[in-house]
């Protein structure tokens, strides 16, 4: 936790929090020292559904190429933050007013997912005369069982509604690279394949080498250059040891050799959870300390309602108590005495736990704040903000 945010959440008042407080000169750093390890032809464009706060995504407009949106919602809101970035539109259920609005939005780069795609917005175009759009072959490539097995999600290597199989994807290249409508109106690019999420650098490279052999191989077949592949996002975040980082460096210099063996050839990635988790912190107060069947809850204000994360990946989410010292009141002072504790909101179920059986909540008092990091990604923005109708939290950014 930076000094930074420490002070500001010791400063709100308890009807202040909950509240995420980003800090966006961390978050800049961070993604600076990304953009420095990549080789000069990778291009890094943010996955706006980790986060898409306004005030993060202008932060990293100087660091990021361009933004990946997922939506018809995500292109209007990433265009009017972050005016004239380039966008890669992706997704598995484009609707046709979603098709329309992209293309009158200019986007960059196209993610198509299914031959019925290539003709909805081939249709779309026959109404915009010299409009030519370019596309990426959204591709599900057989991986090794033994990458998948060990990843948070697998999107890709498997049955899956994302992207086409091998042998679709050669039809679409047929489709694009031939004189009928498709092949007028759309250009082909090249590849993309997001196969998984959660892979450690020496995985997610070995994960691009094989998507840009598959890609130069359909390339070859075809008859069509190979410009551009997209090998996705996925950058393992460990919620467990928040010191254990992603090897930017090691995967650079990899992406480098790769590159050496296909001159010409641009890749991209797209990572969203890797760039933001770190400078975002969840902060709440301890209403209450309670013991039960000899294991000690600390109750706090909000939960899983704000944030989601540690309920659907199934994880402790990481924590630093800020003591208050204060206790005004004539009765005694809850107070965790087995030595740990588990965490959980004000939701009526009991799966709204944020840490579970946690020895850092050692000694943690009724009134006293906790700080729950990495909660810059997939937070508030995938949370079930209604569910009891408690108050929305409070957002706070630091260093803009």
């Amino acid at each position: 936790m930076t000094e930074s945010v420490r002070r500001h959440v010791a400063e709100l008042s308890p009807d202040e929090l909950p509240a995420y407080v980003y800090d966006l000169a961390a978050l800049r750093d961070h993604a600076t020292a990304v953009r420095a390890a990549l080789p000069e032809r990778v291009e890094l464009y943010y996955a706006a559904k980790a986060n898409p706060e306004a005030p993060v995504l202008v932060a990293l407009r100087e660091a990021v190429d361009g933004y990946e949106v997922s939506s018809g919602g995500e292109l209007a809101h990433v265009r009017a933050a972050v005016p004239g970035a380039p966008l890669a539109f992706g997704g598995p259920g484009k609707t046709p007013a979603e098709i329309v609005a992209a293309v009158d939005a200019g986007v960059h780069r196209w993610h198509v997912e299914s031959e019925q795609e290539l003709h909805r917005l081939a249709a779309v175009l026959a109404d915009r005369p010299g409009t030519v759009v370019d596309v990426l072959l959204r591709v599900n490539l057989p991986v090794g069982t033994a990458t998948l097995d060990a990843v948070a999600l697998a999107m890709g290597g498997r049955p899956t509604p994302f992207g086409l199989d091998p042998d679709r994807a050669e039809e679409c290249v047929r489709l694009l690279t031939g004189d009928g409508p498709i092949g007028r109106r759309l250009r082909l690019r090249g590849v993309h394949a997001h196969l998984a999420s959660g892979l450690a650098a020496a995985d997610q490279l070995a994960l691009a080498e094989g998507i840009v052999e598959w890609s130069a191989a359909l390339a070859e077949r075809h008859g069509f250059p190979l410009e551009e592949v997209n090998v996705g996002g996925g950058m393992a975040v460990d919620y467990d040891d928040p010191g254990h980082r992603f090897d930017w460096t090691a995967f650079g210099e990899g992406l480098a050799k790769l590159l050496d063996a296909h001159p010409g050839l641009t890749l991209r990635i797209e990572p969203g959870r890797a760039l933001t988790a770190y400078c975002g912190w969840y902060a709440t107060e301890v209403l209450d300390v309670k013991a039960s069947h000899g294991e000690d809850f600390a109750v706090v204000r909000g939960g899983t309602h704000h944030l989601r994360t540690p309920a659907t990946r199934g994880h402790s989410q990481p924590f630093e108590v800020l003591a208050v010292e204060a206790w005004p009141h004539p009765w005694p002072r809850p107070a965790v005495k087995t030595g740990r504790a588990t965490l959980a909101g004000q939701l009526c179920t009991p799966k709204d736990v944020l840490s579970r059986a946690a020895e850092g909540a050692d000694g943690l008092r009724s009134a006293d704040r906790v700080l729950f990091a990495m909660a810059g990604a997939y937070a508030w923005n995938i949370s079930h903000h209604e569910f009891l109708m408690h108050p929305h939290p409070g957002f706070h950014y630091l260093g803009d």
